[in-house]
């Protein structure tokens, strides 16, 4: 497995662009017709601008055809580089790279790098490497290969891929895939998602803890100092299970980390939850501090965040009694149908709403009580689970053709309902992993085989579907950590 590695002692940004500027084309007897920008110039490995017949290494993941040309993307997985080729043309034919640090949703005014043209004579072309990855600014990339027929309009491009690098299996590959999407200035993925980056950055967390690749532990002090001022401070807002999700992410943070402030915000988040809980319907959480409405998720959060408190803080007795007077209350709220399946929440009579059973309201529920069995020994918590989780995994709501899908799963990436079923895997893996014999092996393995045969793309980046077709081009950090979360707990 390939580890991201740090600046090279001896190369500064001076020297590599000055490097990159003298490097001859292995094919061209002239530069190339755009030669790198100096604000785009990354040096790694080797610098922007290499010459590519000293790549120790040629696979081509992604090509593509425009009148009758082939476009090729080649990419040294050695040096975490790649390049462009341009074959079966004619002279004027045009061929360059495109470099994107979200994915391929975007590219930089680095673009079109190395661009050149097929001189007189020859039948094909090549640009000169360069850097898939920004190891300098915690830049994830992507390459793809675009180039154009002599005088003719048209362009057309390759598919996005990378290096192997930080891909040393099909977890650590998808969490690549995932933090191509986290916006380094924001420190949330995609700019702007809240609840569901606190689902993102608990998947990538999960993922250093069970495939023990480092590479992106940046993520989370990165997150947390951007963010801490944020919305109602300390990760706390209107929205109580907002909260809850951000507890459980600061939690996670704590237990790889140590750090002690991860800890103390996770308190801070219980501790506003806390204070929503109401006697309306015989207690439990608000959904939303300005409303009256009393739903599962947000109490199961509620029940999961104060047991995990509990099991560390050393002589605790208040999280833990909250989490049990949250157990107590939820069991007997309602919202437990007859078919042990969740549903959204209680009317305001204090009935089970009959609204849908999601994904993540039949996992969330897994983990709490796991956490909680941790906390007490009772036995009877392992038992309820169990059961819950027997509804859930074999619901024919919840699956076709035995593959997890989201009741009214559409085709985009965007939005709440792409990080449900990550929710819900990463739950019943915790689950799975306590007990000893770990009964959902076949099960998770089986979700997760679909995925990565069905539901992923060149970059490791996953669809709506875990079990097909992928949609092109939906990607997104929903679909993205769940598709995470269901590899993590997958043995």
């Amino acid at each position: 497995m390939s580890l991201r590695r740090g600046r090279p002692a001896l190369l500064t940004a001076v020297s590599c662009l000055f490097l990159a500027l003298l490097q001859p084309s292995a094919w061209a007897s002239s530069p190339p017709e755009k030669a790198p920008v100096a604000a785009s110039a990354i040096c790694n490995a080797l610098c922007d601008a290499s010459d590519p017949q000293s790549a120790p290494q040629d696979r081509v993941p992604v090509s593509a055809t425009i009148y009758g040309r082939t476009l090729q993307l080649h990419v040294d997985d050695t040096d975490a580089t790649g390049w462009a080729s341009i074959g079966n043309g004619s002279p004027g034919d045009e061929v360059w790279l495109d470099r994107s640090f979200d994915g391929g949703k975007t590219w930089s005014d680095g673009s079109r790098l190395g661009a050149t043209v097929t001189p007189s004579g020859n039948s094909g072309w090549r640009t000169l490497m360069y850097n898939v990855d920004d190891w300098n600014t915690n830049g994830v990339g992507a390459l793809r290969a675009c180039g154009k027929a002599g005088d003719r309009d048209e362009i057309a491009c390759t598919g996005w891929a990378r290096s192997n690098w930080n891909a040393g299996s099909r977890s650590t590959a998808a969490a690549t895939g995932l933090m191509m999407l986290y916006d380094r200035d924001t420190g949330l993925f995609e700019k702007n998602g809240w609840w569901t980056s606190a689902n993102a950055l608990t998947a990538v967390i999960d993922n250093i803890r069970v495939s023990g690749m480092p590479s992106y532990t940046y993520a989370i002090s990165n997150t947390y100092e951007k963010n801490l001022g944020a919305q109602g401070q300390n990760f706390t807002n209107d929205y109580l299970d907002d909260t809850g999700w951000w507890g459980l992410a600061w939690v996670a943070a704590y237990d790889l980390t140590g750090d002690s402030r991860y800890l103390s915000t996770a308190r801070t988040d219980a501790d506003h939850m806390y204070a929503n809980w109401t006697s309306q319907c015989g207690g439990g959480v608000l959904w939303n501090e300005n409303m009256t409405y009393k739903n599962a998720i947000t109490n199961e959060l509620f029940l999961q965040l104060n047991a995990a408190l509990h099991n560390r803080i050393g002589g605790d007795t208040v999280y833990l009694g909250r989490a049990q007077d949250e157990w107590n209350w939820f069991r007997n709220s309602g919202m437990i149908n007859g078919g042990h399946m969740i549903n959204d929440g209680l009317t305001d009579a204090c009935a089970n709403n009959g609204q849908t059973t999601w994904t993540y309201n039949q996992g969330v529920i897994l983990g709490a009580l796991a956490e909680l069995y941790r906390a007490t020994g009772d036995t009877t918590l392992q038992d309820t689970a169990r059961t819950l989780a027997d509804a859930s995994t074999t619901s024919p709501d919840l699956h076709t053709a035995g593959i997890l899908h989201e009741p009214g799963e559409g085709d985009g990436c965007d939005g709440d309902g792409p990080s449900f079923k990550g929710a819900y895997v990463r739950g019943l893996g915790s689950l799975n992993a306590q007990l000893s014999n770990h009964p959902y092996n076949a099960y998770l393995t089986k979700q997760a085989d679909a995925a990565y045969n069905n539901d992923r793309d060149a970059l490791d980046m996953y669809g709506p579907h875990w079990n097909g077709p992928q949609i092109t081009p939906a990607k997104g950090h929903g679909c993205q950590h769940s598709a995470l979360d269901l590899l993590n707990a997958a043995p």
